[in-house]
Protein backbone atom coordinates (compact mmCIF):
# COMPACT_ATOMS: atom_id res chain seq x y z
CA UNK A 1 0.00 0.00 0.00
CA UNK A 2 1.11 3.54 -0.74
CA UNK A 3 0.85 6.36 1.74
CA UNK A 4 0.48 10.13 1.55
CA UNK A 5 0.72 12.56 4.47
CA UNK A 6 -1.66 15.51 4.73
CA UNK A 7 -1.56 18.54 6.98
CA UNK A 8 -4.20 18.37 9.69
CA UNK A 9 -5.12 22.03 10.05
CA UNK A 10 -8.12 24.12 9.07
CA UNK A 11 -8.22 26.76 6.36
CA UNK A 12 -7.55 29.50 8.91
CA UNK A 13 -4.58 27.67 10.38
CA UNK A 14 -6.68 26.56 13.33
CA UNK A 15 -6.12 23.15 14.99
CA UNK A 16 -8.14 20.13 13.87
CA UNK A 17 -8.90 17.35 16.31
CA UNK A 18 -8.89 14.29 14.05
CA UNK A 19 -10.74 11.92 16.36
CA UNK A 20 -13.43 14.42 17.34
CA UNK A 21 -13.99 15.11 13.64
CA UNK A 22 -14.39 11.40 12.90
CA UNK A 23 -16.84 11.16 15.82
CA UNK A 24 -18.59 14.47 15.20
CA UNK A 25 -22.05 13.03 14.44
CA UNK A 26 -23.89 9.77 13.88
CA UNK A 27 -23.91 9.59 10.08
CA UNK A 28 -20.13 9.14 10.10
CA UNK A 29 -20.61 5.63 11.46
CA UNK A 30 -22.75 4.50 8.51
CA UNK A 31 -21.35 2.51 5.58
CA UNK A 32 -19.38 2.87 3.45
CA UNK A 33 -17.41 4.50 6.30
CA UNK A 34 -15.74 2.17 8.78
CA UNK A 35 -14.53 3.57 12.12
CA UNK A 36 -12.13 1.56 14.28
CA UNK A 37 -12.39 2.97 17.81
CA UNK A 38 -9.53 0.80 19.07
CA UNK A 39 -6.98 1.75 16.41
CA UNK A 40 -8.65 5.17 16.01
CA UNK A 41 -8.70 4.95 12.22
CA UNK A 42 -11.21 5.86 9.55
CA UNK A 43 -11.77 3.79 6.41
CA UNK A 44 -13.32 5.65 3.49
CA UNK A 45 -14.43 4.39 0.08
CA UNK A 46 -14.22 7.26 -2.36
CA UNK A 47 -14.31 8.19 -6.02
CA UNK A 48 -12.50 8.13 -8.40
CA UNK A 49 -12.21 4.40 -8.48
CA UNK A 50 -13.91 3.82 -6.16
CA UNK A 51 -10.90 3.36 -3.91
CA UNK A 52 -10.81 2.35 -0.25
CA UNK A 53 -8.30 4.19 1.91
CA UNK A 54 -7.35 4.13 5.58
CA UNK A 55 -6.95 7.48 7.32
CA UNK A 56 -5.20 7.94 10.66
CA UNK A 57 -3.58 10.68 12.69
CA UNK A 58 0.19 10.70 12.20
CA UNK A 59 1.31 13.59 14.40
CA UNK A 60 0.02 16.70 16.17
CA UNK A 61 -0.77 18.41 12.86
CA UNK A 62 -0.69 15.62 10.29
CA UNK A 63 -2.53 12.52 9.13
CA UNK A 64 -1.80 9.74 6.67
CA UNK A 65 -3.95 8.32 3.89
CA UNK A 66 -3.09 4.74 2.93
CA UNK A 67 -4.30 2.93 -0.18
CA UNK A 68 -3.28 1.74 -3.61
CA UNK A 69 -3.26 5.25 -5.09
CA UNK A 70 -3.96 7.60 -2.18
CA UNK A 71 -2.91 10.76 -4.03
CA UNK A 72 -5.88 10.29 -6.37
CA UNK A 73 -8.32 10.71 -3.50
CA UNK A 74 -6.31 12.99 -1.20
CA UNK A 75 -8.47 15.95 -2.19
CA UNK A 76 -11.60 13.96 -1.45
CA UNK A 77 -10.26 13.06 2.01
CA UNK A 78 -9.61 16.73 2.74
CA UNK A 79 -13.15 17.51 1.60
CA UNK A 80 -14.73 14.79 3.75
CA UNK A 81 -12.84 15.99 6.83
CA UNK A 82 -13.75 19.58 5.94
CA UNK A 83 -10.17 20.84 6.09
CA UNK A 84 -11.05 23.59 3.58
CA UNK A 85 -13.24 25.31 6.17
CA UNK A 86 -12.07 28.11 8.47
CA UNK A 87 -13.46 27.69 11.99
CA UNK A 88 -11.07 30.17 13.61
CA UNK A 89 -13.84 32.79 14.09
CA UNK A 90 -15.87 30.20 16.02
CA UNK A 91 -12.87 29.26 18.16
CA UNK A 92 -12.36 32.89 19.14
CA UNK A 93 -15.92 32.91 20.47
CA UNK A 94 -15.63 29.52 22.16
CA UNK A 95 -12.57 30.62 24.09
CA UNK A 96 -14.75 33.18 25.89
CA UNK A 97 -17.42 30.65 26.91
CA UNK A 98 -16.51 28.63 30.03
CA UNK A 99 -18.89 25.83 29.01
CA UNK A 100 -17.36 25.46 25.54
CA UNK A 101 -13.80 26.74 25.71
CA UNK A 102 -12.53 23.13 25.54
CA UNK A 103 -13.76 22.92 21.94
CA UNK A 104 -11.45 25.70 20.71
CA UNK A 105 -8.61 23.16 20.58
CA UNK A 106 -9.93 21.58 17.40
CA UNK A 107 -13.45 20.21 17.92
CA UNK A 108 -16.59 21.14 16.02
CA UNK A 109 -15.67 20.13 12.49
CA UNK A 110 -18.55 18.08 11.09
CA UNK A 111 -17.28 15.32 8.83
CA UNK A 112 -19.33 15.09 5.65
CA UNK A 113 -19.82 12.65 2.80
CA UNK A 114 -18.10 13.01 -0.54
CA UNK A 115 -21.39 14.19 -2.05
CA UNK A 116 -24.29 16.24 -0.73
CA UNK A 117 -26.58 13.63 -2.29
CA UNK A 118 -25.19 10.96 0.05
CA UNK A 119 -25.70 13.17 3.09
CA UNK A 120 -29.28 14.00 2.10
CA UNK A 121 -30.15 10.34 1.52
CA UNK A 122 -28.63 9.30 4.83
CA UNK A 123 -30.44 12.10 6.67
CA UNK A 124 -33.78 11.03 5.19
CA UNK A 125 -33.02 7.52 6.43
CA UNK A 126 -32.78 8.85 10.00
CA UNK A 127 -36.27 10.30 10.09
CA UNK A 128 -38.99 8.75 12.27
CA UNK A 129 -37.17 5.52 13.03
CA UNK A 130 -34.76 3.89 15.45
CA UNK A 131 -31.05 4.00 14.62
CA UNK A 132 -31.15 0.30 13.78
CA UNK A 133 -33.57 1.13 10.98
CA UNK A 134 -31.22 3.76 9.59
CA UNK A 135 -28.33 1.28 9.64
CA UNK A 136 -30.46 -1.31 7.85
CA UNK A 137 -31.65 1.05 5.10
CA UNK A 138 -28.27 2.61 4.36
CA UNK A 139 -26.62 -0.80 4.53
CA UNK A 140 -29.01 -2.14 1.90
CA UNK A 141 -28.37 0.81 -0.41
CA UNK A 142 -24.59 0.37 -0.20
CA UNK A 143 -24.53 -3.43 -0.30
CA UNK A 144 -27.01 -3.80 -3.17
CA UNK A 145 -26.32 -0.72 -5.29
CA UNK A 146 -22.82 0.49 -4.42
CA UNK A 147 -19.97 -0.01 -6.86
CA UNK A 148 -17.20 -2.32 -5.64
CA UNK A 149 -13.91 -0.66 -4.70
CA UNK A 150 -10.34 -1.78 -5.35
CA UNK A 151 -10.39 -3.60 -2.00
CA UNK A 152 -13.80 -5.22 -2.30
CA UNK A 153 -15.71 -2.62 -0.29
CA UNK A 154 -18.80 -0.90 -1.63
CA UNK A 155 -19.08 2.82 -2.31
CA UNK A 156 -22.25 4.76 -1.67
CA UNK A 157 -24.46 4.36 -4.76
CA UNK A 158 -24.55 7.14 -7.32
CA UNK A 159 -27.84 8.93 -8.07
CA UNK A 160 -27.92 7.11 -11.41
CA UNK A 161 -27.77 3.68 -9.76
CA UNK A 162 -30.47 4.62 -7.28
CA UNK A 163 -32.66 6.19 -9.98
CA UNK A 164 -32.60 2.91 -11.89
CA UNK A 165 -34.50 1.05 -9.18
CA UNK A 166 -38.31 1.11 -8.99
CA UNK A 167 -40.10 2.35 -5.90
CA UNK A 168 -41.00 -1.18 -4.87
CA UNK A 169 -37.29 -2.03 -4.59
CA UNK A 170 -36.92 0.61 -1.90
CA UNK A 171 -39.95 -0.77 -0.07
CA UNK A 172 -39.20 -4.49 -0.39
CA UNK A 173 -35.39 -4.69 -0.46
CA UNK A 174 -34.14 -1.57 1.32
CA UNK A 175 -37.22 -1.72 3.56
CA UNK A 176 -37.40 2.05 3.50
CA UNK A 177 -41.13 2.20 4.18
CA UNK A 178 -42.74 5.54 3.37
CA UNK A 179 -39.29 6.86 2.38
CA UNK A 180 -39.28 4.64 -0.73
CA UNK A 181 -40.99 7.22 -2.95
CA UNK A 182 -38.84 10.02 -1.54
CA UNK A 183 -35.53 8.24 -2.17
CA UNK A 184 -36.42 7.30 -5.73
CA UNK A 185 -37.75 10.78 -6.52
CA UNK A 186 -34.65 12.44 -5.10
CA UNK A 187 -32.32 10.13 -7.03
CA UNK A 188 -34.18 10.70 -10.30
CA UNK A 189 -34.10 14.49 -9.87
CA UNK A 190 -30.35 14.53 -9.18
CA UNK A 191 -29.50 11.98 -11.89
CA UNK A 192 -31.44 13.92 -14.52
CA UNK A 193 -29.80 17.22 -13.61
CA UNK A 194 -33.09 18.76 -12.57
CA UNK A 195 -31.74 19.12 -9.02
CA UNK A 196 -28.16 20.20 -8.31
CA UNK A 197 -27.49 19.67 -4.61
CA UNK A 198 -23.77 20.38 -4.96
CA UNK A 199 -24.48 23.82 -6.43
CA UNK A 200 -26.97 24.58 -3.66
CA UNK A 201 -24.39 23.71 -1.01
CA UNK A 202 -21.66 25.73 -2.73
CA UNK A 203 -23.72 28.90 -3.28
CA UNK A 204 -22.63 31.21 -0.46
CA UNK A 205 -24.59 34.12 -1.90
CA UNK A 206 -27.82 32.55 -0.67
CA UNK A 207 -29.11 33.44 2.79
CA UNK A 208 -29.69 30.60 5.26
CA UNK A 209 -33.46 31.13 5.11
CA UNK A 210 -33.43 30.63 1.35
CA UNK A 211 -31.31 27.48 1.58
CA UNK A 212 -33.60 26.09 4.28
CA UNK A 213 -36.65 26.82 2.12
CA UNK A 214 -35.14 24.96 -0.82
CA UNK A 215 -34.22 22.00 1.34
CA UNK A 216 -37.75 21.83 2.72
CA UNK A 217 -38.99 21.40 -0.85
CA UNK A 218 -37.03 18.15 -1.23
CA UNK A 219 -38.99 14.90 -0.91
CA UNK A 220 -38.80 13.54 2.63
CA UNK A 221 -37.14 16.62 4.14
CA UNK A 222 -38.89 18.31 7.07
CA UNK A 223 -37.62 20.88 9.60
CA UNK A 224 -35.35 18.42 11.45
CA UNK A 225 -33.83 17.02 8.26
CA UNK A 226 -33.35 20.49 6.77
CA UNK A 227 -31.48 21.68 9.89
CA UNK A 228 -29.32 18.55 9.84
CA UNK A 229 -28.48 18.90 6.15
CA UNK A 230 -27.61 22.56 6.66
CA UNK A 231 -25.08 21.54 9.31
CA UNK A 232 -23.59 19.07 6.85
CA UNK A 233 -23.19 21.70 4.14
CA UNK A 234 -21.52 24.12 6.54
CA UNK A 235 -24.45 26.36 7.47
CA UNK A 236 -24.57 26.29 11.24
CA UNK A 237 -27.17 28.88 12.21
CA UNK A 238 -29.95 26.32 12.80
CA UNK A 239 -30.12 24.11 15.91
CA UNK A 240 -30.91 20.46 15.29
CA UNK A 241 -33.78 19.94 17.72
CA UNK A 242 -35.10 16.40 17.86
CA UNK A 243 -35.90 13.47 20.12
CA UNK A 244 -32.23 13.06 21.09
CA UNK A 245 -30.95 16.63 21.34
CA UNK A 246 -33.80 17.98 23.49
CA UNK A 247 -33.53 15.42 26.34
CA UNK A 248 -29.74 15.47 26.14
CA UNK A 249 -29.75 19.22 26.60
CA UNK A 250 -32.17 18.85 29.52
CA UNK A 251 -29.87 16.32 31.19
CA UNK A 252 -26.77 18.46 30.79
CA UNK A 253 -28.58 21.68 31.66
CA UNK A 254 -30.24 20.21 34.73
CA UNK A 255 -33.79 20.88 33.59
CA UNK A 256 -36.00 20.81 30.50
CA UNK A 257 -36.20 23.88 28.32
CA UNK A 258 -38.43 25.06 25.51
CA UNK A 259 -36.93 25.24 22.04
CA UNK A 260 -37.03 29.05 22.15
CA UNK A 261 -35.09 29.02 25.42
CA UNK A 262 -32.43 26.72 23.98
CA UNK A 263 -32.12 28.91 20.90
CA UNK A 264 -31.65 32.01 23.05
CA UNK A 265 -28.83 30.30 24.95
CA UNK A 266 -26.78 29.91 21.76
CA UNK A 267 -27.95 32.99 19.86
CA UNK A 268 -24.74 34.88 20.62
CA UNK A 269 -22.92 32.48 18.32
CA UNK A 270 -24.83 33.81 15.32
CA UNK A 271 -23.94 31.82 12.22
CA UNK A 272 -22.38 29.14 14.44
CA UNK A 273 -25.31 28.76 16.87
CA UNK A 274 -26.19 25.22 15.77
CA UNK A 275 -22.58 24.11 15.96
CA UNK A 276 -22.13 25.56 19.46
CA UNK A 277 -25.31 23.76 20.56
CA UNK A 278 -24.00 20.47 19.13
CA UNK A 279 -20.67 20.88 20.89
CA UNK A 280 -22.48 21.46 24.18
CA UNK A 281 -24.30 18.15 23.71
CA UNK A 282 -21.39 16.00 22.56
CA UNK A 283 -18.37 16.80 24.72
CA UNK A 284 -18.42 13.32 26.27
CA UNK A 285 -18.42 11.55 22.89
CA UNK A 286 -14.62 11.53 22.99
CA UNK A 287 -12.54 11.21 26.13
CA UNK A 288 -9.98 13.99 26.39
CA UNK A 289 -7.07 11.54 26.67
CA UNK A 290 -8.09 9.65 23.51
CA UNK A 291 -7.76 12.45 20.99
Amino acid sequence: MARVELELVGAGGEPVDFWRTVNSHGLNDLVPNQIDSVERTLELTLYPGPQTVLVRKAGPTSMTVEGRAPRRVAGAVRHVLRLDEDLSPLYAQLAEDPALSWASQGAGRWMRSQSVFEDVVKTICTTNCAWSGTVRMVGALVDRLGEESDQGRRAFPTPERMAGKPERWYRDVARAGYRAAYLRSLARSVASGELDLEALAADRELEDDEVAAQLLELPGVGPYAAAHIMMLIGRYSRLVLDSWTRPTYARLNGRKAADATIERRFRRYGQYAGLAFWLFLTRDWVEDDQR
